[in-house]
């Protein structure tokens, strides 16, 4: 204890007055810093993706909102895109005929694929136009050949990427999904892209397998519940407006963008 008492004095000395005000000083900064943090704890859950090691073959293991996002069907499945049986298992012109589209409507068919559902919609739009997006160029090339050889001139093929919708803003009346948001593997962003291009009442409608009903024969991360996508429509601030049943297997479900964004 006497060695301490002996060194403890000769250490004070030997800091001067200066030193003394910069230690001051650090921590004054220091607590001005800390107290002026910005707020941490109000982070969106629905901007994370998890990664899972375990998870299934039909998926590329990246989850959403405690979804499994699934693969994409490449454009080498095209043709099942284009199966003339289509009509007869899905239906897909009664989802036309439930859009309720108007004559100068702009539509986002997004997730285009062939453009199967692009060319029955654009007869119905004289002074509108369709926008098919597709994050795959090989998709658009059969979309060009397709106009030429039906002799349409209303519906522009549109290159996305992965989490943009490549849209300018307020430029839709209507943003269509059929069995492709499952896909997305940055859902989130894309449809924030989706949002903000769409017109001032725009709405979105996406069609999808029913995941509910586990006799519907189609893989599971290829079906989704309507509680799920209104979940996930919420997380970017679209309001459900309806869910029609019409389908023989999807749902076909209606949001609509707030009048706030």
């Amino acid at each position: 204890m006497k060695r301490l008492e002996l060194i403890l004095p000769n250490q004070i000395r030997k800091f001067s007055f200066v030193s003394i005000a910069g230690i001051i000083l650090i921590a004054v900064i220091g607590w001005w810093l800390s107290a002026n943090q910005p707020e941490i704890t109000n982070v969106d859950s629905s901007k994370t993706y998890e990664q899972r090691v375990n998870h299934s073959p039909d998926g590329i293991g990246k989850f959403y909102m405690g979804r499994e996002i699934a693969k994409v069907m490449g454009h080498t499945g095209a043709g099942w895109l284009e199966r003339p049986s289509r009509e007869l298992e899905e239906q897909p012109s009664k989802i036309v005929s439930a859009l309720d589209l108007k004559p100068n409507d702009v539509v986002a068919d997004i997730g285009a694929g062939t453009g199967y559902l692009s060319f029955l919609i654009a007869p119905l739009l004289p002074q509108g136009k369709v926008l098919a997006v597709d994050i795959q160029p090989e998709m658009l090339e059969i979309i060009q050949d397709s106009k030429q050889k039906k002799k349409i001139t209303n519906v522009e093929p549109i290159l996305a990427t992965i989490d943009n919708p490549n849209l300018p803003a307020q430029s839709i009346d209507l943003a269509l999904m059929v069995d492709a948001y499952h896909e997305f593997a940055y859902p989130y962003e894309v449809m924030q892209g989706i949002v903000k291009a769409l017109k001032l009442g725009g709405r979105v409608v996406l069609v999808e397998y029913r995941g509910e009903n586990p006799f519907i024969m189609i893989k599971t991360l290829h079906k989704m519940t309507q509680k799920q996508v209104q979940k996930e429509m919420q997380a970017v601030g679209l309001e459900w407006r309806e869910t029609k049943n019409l389908l023989p297997q999807q749902h076909l479900m209606v949001f609509a963008k707030q009048a706030s964004q």
